[in-house]
């Protein structure tokens, strides 16, 4: 992926464009003002003794180098003072505290001095990774390079440390991040020794260490892997890192292993969301067509992680298949994880809540464990915000590529591209419909993903089908439509919890309903097959919002058993909200999947 691309792209309008307006008057700042209470800032000062409230946790670098790589996307477009004096405060304290030899960790500086690069499972390097992409990316953004001088220490110290001496206590990172981050550091430097440093510690998974505790893809010699397994984030940043490596080393075996893990992840362990790890054991992928809705644990971080995944993938090959699932999960999985005010936020994403059973008594000790039913303004481990943080601000990195004589369109969105030579103009309302027009100019070719959700396609000029894009020869002007309307999907049938049942989509968003627009009980709801659908926008949620014909199941006795009858339904109408915008209206049950009847 080339993280710089987003300089050519200018998203001008529509919904994504509203999510960084938002991110950028609100979001960003909240999450600064929760990381300053909860002490993650005031620990960049290393002055935390034993005996003092906030002791920093061997995680709270990552969570502010994130912040500190988002606030850089900002700055790369808008010029923020007040932002950029944040973020040189952070460096200024960073540059202090740094030890000679290039380490800076805050933890093992003040809580366990001399016990650095002894505990692989205590995010060392995992927090070395993030600072990495947050320096790349300020430098990118200003053109200063203080901080990337200070990182580029700080990885030279770890290569002489794990890659030329060996020295340290273990060989392999225990949380992945690092490896895609010396990518990033190489691109932008030129420096071989850190693609080298990346390629030792993705040679070395498998090969020493074992993670023990649980499934894990560090159980495994990269090349040997052909599903996804263990904890859904780090699987997933170490697969974002083996694509990148793949390219730049161009090998295809590398390439093939990425390939078989999506196409696992894709064909069985994939929630219609874009979610992905349904269990909260080890936060990870289980076995195939486990994929529980009110047990969904479908980390934020996760969904974000697979976009960076299915984004490098389309670097390897551009096939349709992964800007598919880029933007499943884009504008449900990932976007579910922030409250619609851009103030609070999910850390799991369930497909189904239901008040009452969540409060359920099951003994003495207390209650059953379930997902929470509102955002929260910041977690015990609050690795989301940020990450939420610093993916809306690279939305434009997503949305083209340029290849030889070819622009790629992987995501519609009002918004333009320019490289220098290629110039392009999307003009749409995407994805509240399926509407485009496109004006392109020095490029031989236009290159327009037709979604896997679409099937009645529509274009004013002639094309080819190449990998799932409609390909369009010599610059013009190109008027598209990919009809759009609301339809119901169902689940594989090894998925059993949803056998007999389906989803609402329109377009790439998945769509859900609320109690508190339909009633108590969304369980004795039944969708009419013949929906007779109104659509029409919400600008509460910035998006449309559907109602559907359906069916009540009615109590008709109050015996807690009695002889079924089809008898005991009632017509009703059906409110759809998109998913994304779930439990911003009070705590309220939630379904995704529902009953269908056919029409009587």
């Amino acid at each position: 992926m080339n993280y710089s691309a987003y300089k050519n792209v200018n998203l001008l309008g529509g919904l994504l464009r509203e999510k960084q307006e938002l991110n950028r008057k609100i979001t960003i700042h909240a999450v600064w003002k929760q990381f300053e209470n909860t002490g993650r800032i005031g620990a960049f000062s290393c002055d935390w003794e034993e005996g003092m409230e906030q002791k920093p946790h061997i995680f709270w670098d990552s969570d502010v180098a994130k912040w500190m790589e988002g606030a850089s996307y900002i700055l790369a477009k808008t010029r923020d003072k007040e932002l950029e004096a944040k973020i040189e405060s952070l460096i200024d304290k960073f540059e202090t505290n740094q030890q000679p030899d290039g380490y800076f960790n805050i933890y093992y500086t003040v809580c366990e001095p001399g016990m650095r690069f002894t505990k692989r499972e205590n995010h060392e390097l995992y927090c070395a990774g993030h600072f990495i992409e947050a320096a790349v990316a300020y430098y990118e953004a200003t053109g200063k390079d203080r901080f990337l001088k200070l990182v580029m220490r700080y990885a030279d110290l770890i290569d002489q440390t794990f890659h030329i001496k060996n020295s340290a206590a273990f060989t392999t990172p225990g949380h992945e991040e690092i490896e895609l981050a010396l990518i990033r550091l190489y691109q932008a430097t030129n420096e071989p020794r850190y693609l080298a440093l990346s390629k030792f510690f993705i040679e070395q998974r498998g090969a020493n260490e074992k993670d023990g505790h649980c499934p894990s893809s560090q159980d495994f010699p990269i090349r040997s892997q052909r599903t996804a397994t263990g904890h859904s984030v780090r699987c997933l940043y170490l697969y974002t890192a083996v694509s990148a490596l793949a390219k730049e080393l161009g090998d295809s075996e590398l390439a093939r292993r990425c390939q078989d893990i999506f196409f696992d992840i894709y064909s069985h362990k994939l929630y219609i969301t874009g979610g992905v790890g349904s269990t909260n054991l080890y936060e990870g992928f289980t076995r195939k067509f486990d994929l529980p809705n009110r047990g969904a644990y479908a980390e934020t971080c996760a969904a974000i992680s697979l976009a960076y995944f299915c984004r490098n993938l389309l670097d390897l090959e551009k096939k349709s298949v992964y800007a598919d699932i880029l933007e499943r999960t884009l504008f449900n999985g990932i976007l579910s994880g922030l409250s619609i005010d851009g103030k609070a936020f999910f850390y799991e994403n369930p497909l189904e809540i239901n008040v009452k059973t969540n409060n359920r008594l099951i003994d003495a000790a207390g209650t059953e464990r379930h997902a929470a039913t509102q955002r929260k303004e910041v977690f015990d481990c609050s690795c989301c915000p940020p990450n939420i943080n610093r993916f809306i601000e690279e939305y434009e990195s997503f949305l083209y590529d340029r290849e030889g004589e070819s622009v790629y369109v992987h995501i519609l969105a009002e918004s333009t591209f320019d490289d220098g030579t290629a110039h392009v103009e999307t003009h749409t309302n995407y994805p509240l419909d399926g509407k485009a027009k496109i004006v392109y100019r020095g490029a031989e070719f236009l290159c327009v993903r037709v979604p896997d959700w679409c099937s009645n396609f529509t274009a004013s000029s002639p094309y080819t089908m190449e990998n799932g894009y409609a390909r369009f020869h010599h610059p013009g002007t190109v008027l598209l439509e990919f009809h759009m309307d609301p339809v119901l999907v169902e689940a594989n049938l090894n998925v059993q919890n949803n056998i007999g049942r389906a989803a609402l989509m329109f377009g790439p968003l998945v769509y859900c309903a609320e109690s508190v627009d339909n009633g108590e009980n969304l369980h004795a709801l039944y969708v009419n097959q013949n929906l007779n659908a109104k659509v029409t926008f919400d600008p509460f949620f910035g998006a449309n919002v559907i109602e559907t014909d359906g069916f009540r199941k009615l109590q008709n006795s109050t015996a807690l058993y009695r002889p079924y009858s089809e008898n005991f339904f009632e017509k009703t109408r059906i409110k759809f909200i998109p998913y994304f915008g779930f439990a911003n209206r009070g705590e309220s049950d939630m379904l995704v999947y529902f009953k269908v009847k056919e029409i009587n």
